[in-house]
């Protein structure tokens, strides 16, 4: 059920240093129904648009969230994205940290722009180009593009403090949940929990000793989460069908 889009209305305010303000509207969109409450945003983002004319299409690619384009030109040059996350993903996904995210890439150059959160969800700009697949990064014209993306990525700092680590954090989280949330449905060729803790503390105690600064990192490299744009060059990491939750502080190992 829908909620009165009010600005600010129990979303998250990312913390840290102040970056432009990004609206924050109090609207619920159905998992189930996704178009009522993805025009009721566009309206508020879009007002200048007639109802009548506004096109949809659905991306089905994701794993974890629903998406859906808005637009009214053929070209889809202004196009918004409603990204609609997955029931219980905020057991694995800290949502003000995503949204921190969101901005911290925006600001360098490495995310599209952030144009509102609401209570289940985000809109935010339509990336122009194609999601890549395994036959592209093969190509060394794409893989030396996508490895200066990266280390593009790597080399932000969050305005002079020190970055900790948050990997180790996040496969103990995920390891929780094995235990109490996925374990019944895990097939029988997956090790058992016992035995991937272990192997985890083996990678904790052996990974440690390397040293390895602890940078911005992807976290989340799928072939779909890059969107390369032939005319412009670039290869850009595009919320399109990318889950930008996965991004944070890791060890550069």
């Amino acid at each position: 059920m829908e909620e009165k889009a009010v600005a600010s209305a129990g979303c998250w305010e990312p913390s840290g240093p102040p970056r432009a303000a990004v609206p924050c509207f109090g609207v619920t969109v159905e998992q189930d129904d996704i178009l009522p409450g993805a025009l009721r945003l566009i309206r508020e983002l879009r007002p200048h648009w007639k109802p009548e004319q506004v096109r949809t299409k659905r991306f089905k690619d994701g794993i974890t969230n629903k998406l859906l384009a808005c637009y009214v030109e053929e070209d889809m040059r202004d196009c918004v994205l409603v990204r609609v996350y997955g029931e219980r993903t905020e057991l694995l996904v800290d949502r003000e940290n995503e949204v921190r995210n969101f901005q911290l890439l925006r600001a360098h150059g490495c995310a599209p722009k952030l144009y509102c959160t609401f209570q289940n969800g985000l809109c935010y700009e339509y990336v122009q180009g194609v999601a890549l697949g395994p036959e592209h990064i093969r190509e060394p014209q794409l893989f030396r593009l996508i490895a200066l993306e990266m280390a593009k990525i790597h080399t932000i700092h969050a305005n002079g403090s020190l970055p900790k680590p948050t990997l180790w954090h996040k496969m103990h989280r995920y390891f929780t949940l094995v235990k109490d949330e996925i374990s019944p449905s895990l097939s029988a060729d997956v090790p058992k929990v016992e035995v991937l803790e272990q192997e985890l503390a083996w990678l904790k105690e052996h990974l440690s000793q390397l040293d390895s600064p602890v940078v911005f990192c992807h976290n989340d490299l799928l072939c779909k989460n890059i969107i390369y744009d032939s005319d412009k060059g670039t290869a850009l990491h595009a919320p399109q069908m990318q889950r930008t939750q996965a991004v944070g502080w890791s060890a550069d190992f």
